[in-house]
């Protein structure tokens, strides 16, 4: 038989990966036929940090590097940049998720707009350096701005919705164990 937490874990992480097919799914559905000056936020991105930070054990860096990677390729963005500073920015949160169960919610929201800056940014430098063509640097502040005041709503959704919360404590030393 399968451990209880084993199956859960498996679980949860199945849930990670369909929640994600569904948001490429509606990603590449032909709703903008018309230039739209909104832009999006980075979903897969803010979904990853928020699980991240509360149930590490839920969110296994391959599985979040195949779907960036996936959306690398769906998007047509240079193959494995973005995946890989999201994944840098991953396990930097990932190594903060114990201290973030302490924080209030807004030092939370702080450090993740700061990451999600941080990589906007460098991704931002690395495509200037090779002189790859780049959208206008205010639709790439927009994009980061709108991630950034949508993450509360992932969290929720993730927190109401999905049942990703923090581990009791209990739970957290078994998980360290």
């Amino acid at each position: 038989m399968v451990d209880p937490l084993t199956l859960r874990r498996l679980g949860f992480r199945a849930i990670f990966a369909g929640l994600s097919v569904l948001i490429l799914f509606i990603l590449i559905l032909p709703f903008h036929t018309a230039s739209n000056p909104m832009s999006t936020p980075d979903l897969l991105v803010l979904l990853a940090f928020a699980w991240v930070l509360r149930r590490p054990d839920y969110v296994p860096v391959l599985l979040v590097a195949a779907v960036i990677l996936m959306s690398d390729i769906l998007f047509m963005r240079p193959l494995g940049l973005w995946t890989a500073l999201v994944v840098a920015a991953l396990e930097f949160l990932r190594g903060r998720g114990h201290l973030s169960s302490e924080l209030p919610f807004p030092v939370e929201w702080a450090l993740v707009a700061a990451t999600l800056t941080a990589i906007s940014a460098a991704n931002v430098l690395v495509l200037a350096v090779f002189m790859v063509p780049q959208p206008p640097f205010t639709a790439i502040l927009m994009q980061v701005f709108v991630s950034v005041a949508v993450y509360p709503l992932v969290v929720a959704f993730s927190a109401f919705v999905v049942g990703v919360r923090p581990p009791a404590p209990s739970e957290r030393e078994g998980l360290r164990a």
